[in-house]
């Protein structure tokens, strides 16, 4: 006999153990099914143990400027193994959380992976033995690194690694080759060098970090070479040989073929969604490109079926995915949901960050707007000034026709915090007119926000 439950997720990410809560919150008797460990990649691979081992990188990096804070120290040096472990015990500990909320919101956590099978309403979700029925199912099922088996970019948790392979090795690799200059490629670009590796990033589109706006992209392409990373862009793998001493890889850069040497590559190039064995196409569930095809609400077109977070598309965030399954599982329940088109900032957590929200100033002109676009650099920035981090700027953009903020993008330091405060502003609607009359704190690097609103009308007070 089946057991019955009004809501089976299937999925313990962002996406998966969110909208769990949500559903329990309105009432719903739930279930989440997890094959692996509950808060899935981001967790426990993703997310939040990479920014631990971006922080013992950020502050081994710091040790080279102490003399600028008129302080010294007098060895420096690093245990791998200890900066992994604590990054591996951060995981562990935000998985312990999740399991907390799980039990504190009664939702049952069936261990096990799921399969599909047509039912009396909804799919029947089948986990080994247990059959599971429910008036909806949520596919949360998230996605995995992207790979190229054809030209040897196939991770074999030596020599080729994708970004779980890059949180666990065993030592850090004196030389790298990272491939693909996304958030997930720059910000293990951005650790291993801080701890000396000699890193190469290869990217074949014309910038790095091509969704960001071009201005910020260039900004932080110069930091990063500033710390010793090296780029080629835009370049091509032609072929990957392993060896023992490591891997060689043939690219074409700029016309000219060019070979690269290094203990290990680390793969960065996109992810895929994890729609295999799970019974989808017997279903009638229609995939484009590795992902589930729904509508606003992240309904299949399969009664009772749904999807949310990377499984169901970009962009392939933690936060969209919490979003996207709120509102789903608020839909469910006949409520308002939340608004969808709410902006969704990017961040990339490498040393400098990079952060944005809304129009690239190129995107704003593709759609024929007028943009006004105000900057202001950290370098004049009293708090920047003063903590020694003066690198990158601010960069807001405007609808010269009605003042609406419709794009803001940052590099510097911690601007991953900062641009919340945009997202915000555009989720109000807030014009020029508002951002300008809002008080800012003194000293704060958040001044920087309101200098470049005003610099964007000609009112800039300290540049």
């Amino acid at each position: 006999m089946a057991d019955a439950f009004d809501v089976v997720v299937i999925g313990s990410g962002p996406g998966g153990y969110v909208t769990a809560i949500r559903a329990s919150q309105l009432g719903f008797k739930t279930a989440i099914v997890e094959r692996s460990e509950l808060g899935g990649i981001c967790l426990n691979w993703g997310c939040i143990p990479t920014k631990a081992l971006l922080k013992s990188g950020e502050v081994y990096e710091q040790l080279d400027h102490l003399k600028d804070y008129g302080l010294s120290v007098e060895k420096r040096g690093f245990d791998f193994d200890g900066i992994v472990q604590r990054s591996r015990k951060v995981a562990a500990q935000m998985n312990s959380g999740v399991t907390f909320l799980m039990k504190k919101h009664k939702i049952e956590v069936v261990q096990g992976t799921a399969t599909l099978e047509k039912g009396g309403g909804a799919p029947t979700v089948v986990v080994g033995q247990r059959k599971l029925t429910a008036k909806h199912v949520i596919l949360a099922t998230g996605a995995r690194a992207r790979t190229v088996p054809a030209v040897g970019l196939e991770p074999d948790g030596d020599r080729v690694w994708t970004y779980r392979e890059a949180l666990v090795p065993k030592a850090a690799p004196k030389s790298l080759v990272v491939v693909g200059s996304g958030a997930i490629g720059m910000e293990f670009a951005s650790f291993y060098r801080a701890l000396g590796s000699d890193v190469t990033v290869i990217e074949m589109m014309p910038r790095i970090l091509p969704v960001e706006d071009e201005e910020i992209s260039k900004t932080a392409h110069k930091a990063f070479e500033k710390r010793g990373i090296k780029f080629r862009v835009p370049a091509n793998v032609k072929k990957l040989t392993k060896s023992k001493a490591g891997v060689s890889l043939e690219i074409e850069a700029g016309g000219k073929a060019e070979t690269l040497s290094a203990d290990v590559c680390i793969v960065a190039i996109g992810i895929v969604g994890n729609v295999e064995d799970m019974g989808l196409e017997a279903l009638g569930v229609k995939i484009e490109k590795t992902h589930v095809v729904t509508d606003k609400h992240g309904a299949t077109g399969v009664p009772g079926l749904y999807a949310i977070g990377d499984v169901a598309g970009p962009p392939w965030l933690a936060h969209k995915a919490s979003h996207e399954g709120v509102h789903c599982i608020e839909h469910i329940a006949g409520l308002k949901p939340t608004n969808l088109t709410s902006p969704i900032p990017g961040c990339t957590y490498t040393n400098p960050q990079v952060a944005s929200v809304g129009l690239t100033e190129a995107q704003a002109k593709e759609q024929g707007l007028e943009p006004k676009v105000g900057r202001f650099p950290f370098r004049v920035n009293g708090k920047a000034v003063a903590a020694g981090e003066t690198e990158g700027l601010v960069k807001t953009i405007f609808d010269g026709r009605t003042g609406a903020l419709i794009g803001a993008h940052m590099v510097g330091h911690e601007v991953t915090e900062m641009i919340q405060g945009f997202a915000l502003a555009m989720t109000l609607e807030a014009t020029e007119a508002e951002i300008q009359a809002s008080v800012f704190p003194h000293p704060t690097m958040s001044e920087a926000m309101h200098e470049a609103a005003l610099d964007a009308y000609g009112r800039v007070l300290h540049l």
